[in-house]
This record gives C-alpha cells, structure tokens and sequence, in this order.
C-alpha cells in the first residue's frame, strides 16, 4: 500500500502524466531524486499501469456520448454469447459493463450525431429478441452534465 508521499507524488500524475519532474517536485515538496525514486517505485509495485493520452471527442468528430441500460430478456449463455458478439461489430460502441439491479448491462457510446444512435439502436433490436433499450444523452461539449434523459426505450419491439 502506497505511504502519503507515495500517493501526493501520485496525485499531480493522474491529473497530466506529461507533467514535468520539477513541477511535481515543486508540488509534493520533495527533492527530485526522491520523487523519481518513489514514481518507479509506483511503476514497479503497478500502481501505475500505464500512461494514455486524452483526445479531444469534438475533433475527432464523435462529440456526443450516449449511455444505454440494457435489459435482457433472458441471460441464457447463448443470449450473452450473441449480445457481446454483436456489441463487437458495433464501431460506436466505447465500453460495455456488467450491471447489478434492474439493467444488466451498461454501454457506452461515442457518436458523431444522434442519428447514428438510432441506426445502431435498430440494428441491437432486430438482431437480439428480449431485449430492452433505454439511451441516455450527453453531449461531449458539457463536461457529462446531462442535456436530455431517456431518448429511446424499446422492449424487443422493430421499428
């Protein structure tokens, strides 16, 4: 378990990986070879596993995130193999996580524009029966506040 000095030095690096060893040095107080010395420690131990670059969604021209519960109908292991095999094919699709309670799954969606939501919407429906959709909108320029709740919600129904 990391000490207090091990998790300030650790603080300023989860903010901006690329920040310069002074400037961490300067912000934890402590000299550079001992702030050096306790980040390869962090390496070392896998506290830290990796370093990965933020990219700005409205360039890359996918500036709406759409989250979307999903309820099955049954979770049979050959309904799971064809969910997760057809949530592969998906390019929109972020991530996928297995939920406890009501929904059972949780998929993350970056989008160019919301028409591509309901393209992808239509092809989950018609390609697994039992199965309930409810979409959620955030739009990439709000820092995730929520613009508008509930778009879709279809329960194995085509449209």
């Amino acid at each position: 378990m990391p000490d207090e000095c091990h998790l300030a030095v650790l603080t300023p690096l989860q903010t901006d990986a690329d920040m310069p060893l002074g400037e961490i040095t300067i912000r934890v107080k402590l000299s550079v070879s001992s702030c050096l010395r306790r980040i390869c420690q962090l390496r070392t131990e896998g506290h830290i596993k990796r370093n990965v670059a933020v990219s700005d969604r409205n360039l890359l021209g996918v500036p709406i995130t759409v989250f979307v519960p999903v309820k099955a109908g049954r979770l049979a292991e050959d309904w799971i193999t064809r969910f997760k095999s057809l949530i592969a094919t998906i390019l929109e699709v972020r991530r996928t996580h297995r939920l406890a309670e009501y929904f059972d799954y949780i998929m993350k969606l970056a989008l160019p524009q919301i028409d591509v939501y309901d393209t992808a919407y239509k092809n989950v429906v018609r390609s697994i029966e039992s199965l309930e959709i409810s979409g959620h909108l955030f739009d990439g320029n709000t820092s995730g506040r929520l613009c508008a709740a509930t778009v879709l919600r279809r329960r194995g129904q085509y449209l």
